[in-house]
C-alpha cells in the first residue's frame, strides 16, 4: 500500500471533446470524439482522420471522487464553506459553515 509520500502525482490534463465544423469529414470526426490535452495546448485545427475542419466542444466535467458523502455539513465547514437550505420563499437557513443563521430576500 502507498502512503501520500511515495504516490506519484499525476498532472491533471483534461479530455476535449471534438466535433466536424463542416457537413463533410470522416466516420471520426461525424460524431464527437475525445482527446487528452494540456490546458495550454492550442486547439485541434483539423481532424487527425481526415484534415476537416474540426471545433473544440464544451462538454460537463467529470468529478472523480465526489460523493454524497462529500456533501455533509461537517465536509463543507471543513473545506471553509457555508451552505445553506431553502426553507421558504426566499428565505434561507444555514446548515452548515459561518455566516448569518437565515437569509432573507426582506
Amino acid at each position: 500500500m502507498m502512503n501520500s509520500l511515495t504516490r506519484t502525482r499525476l498532472p491533471r490534463v483534461p479530455f476535449y471533446e471534438y466535433i466536424c465544423s463542416e457537413d463533410t469529414g470522416c466516420e471520426h470526426c461525424r460524431e464527437a470524439f475525445t482527446v487528452l490535452q494540456r490546458i495550454s495546448d492550442d486547439p485541434l485545427p483539423a481532424c487527425p482522420a481526415c484534415g476537416s475542419a474540426i471545433r473544440r466542444v464544451i462538454s460537463a466535467p467529470n468529478l472523480v471522487g465526489s460523493s454524497a458523502s462529500d456533501l455533509k455539513p461537517s465536509k463543507i465547514e471543513q473545506a471553509g464553506f457555508t451552505q445553506y437550505r431553502k426553507i421558504g420563499k426566499g428565505v434561507y437557513e444555514k446548515s452548515a459553515g459561518k455566516g448569518p443563521g437565515i437569509i432573507s430576500a426582506d
